[in-house]
């Protein structure tokens, strides 16, 4: 009765399941794995968002490249601002909206005299004319104390924005504290700090920007699970279909596809 499976049609059945079932379970723990890495990252953020602040010049220096463990990391600093050398970063998103403005990155001079950090104080609309400078609140006066996330130079390989030519003053599309140390000659710290409070409070505008979302794991869970549902069921397919063959009246006819003929 199942004579027929030694013919060639069901010998490459047989070859491409044993292809797909390996395949497909690989797949799937792929999902598995980069779930595991979505867990894990947000764990990490949750952890950098709730810790006590440390001073930025503590961690940071000239140069200093932000390690992925240290992304989001709470961060403090004193000082006065410098918007003499503020500038704004081009095509942003308007926080929980879909409106492109700018970013307002303010140096801040260190009271301690250990360099500046950048501050990205929040967003603004950009008014519908690309290339005025925006009218931006002036930040608060005299000493003031920040606290915020800590985040990595912008480059154009890590956000995949490419720099274009020369674009009007204070505007820019990456923060990039080298880029700022060099054009102005200050101690520049690496890496800037994206504002979350201070004191005295800056106002609404510009708009402080959101927390990142640190609550989804995303859909590769339940992708892992359907890759290894399908790698079950290629299987389960084949025996179905070997029985219906089996069972069917052609069954019962020479194959002239028989390996043994």
């Amino acid at each position: 009765m199942y004579r027929f499976l030694l013919s060639w049609r069901w010998a490459a059945f047989a070859l491409l399941v044993a292809l797909l079932v390996p395949a497909m379970v690989e797949l799937g723990f792929w999902q598995f794995h980069r779930h595991q890495d979505r867990v894990a990252r947000n764990e990490l953020i949750a952890q950098s968002l709730t810790a006590a602040p440390v001073p930025f010049d503590s961690v940071s220096q000239p140069g200093y490249a932000v390690p992925k463990d240290l992304t989001w990391r709470t961060m403090s600093a004193t000082g006065q601002y410098d918007p003499g050398h503020e500038f704004v970063i081009r095509n942003r998103t308007e926080p929980g909206g879909s409106s492109i403005g700018y970013f307002v990155i303010t140096p801040l001079t260190l009271a301690d005299g250990n360099g500046s950090v950048l501050v990205n104080r929040g967003w603004v609309d950009s008014g519908g004319d690309a290339t005025s400078y925006p009218a931006i609140p002036a930040p608060p006066a005299g000493q003031v104390t920040v606290t915020g996330r800590l985040r990595a130079d912008e480059t154009t390989q890590s956000s995949g924005i490419k720099v274009r030519g020369k674009l009007p003053d204070r505007q820019f599309q990456l923060i990039n504290s080298g880029q700022q140390a060099e054009l102005t000659g200050a101690r520049v710290l690496g890496g800037y700090l994206e504002l979350a409070a201070s004191t005295p409070a800056q106002g609404d505008s510009p708009v402080l920007l959101s927390e990142p979302d640190h609550s989804s794991i995303g859909p590769h869970m339940a992708y892992a699970v359907q890759w290894w549902l399908f790698a079950a069921l290629v299987p389960v397919g084949l025996v179905v279909l070997a029985r219906r063959e089996a069972h069917s009246p052609a069954a019962d006819q020479p194959d002239p596809e028989l390996l043994s003929a």
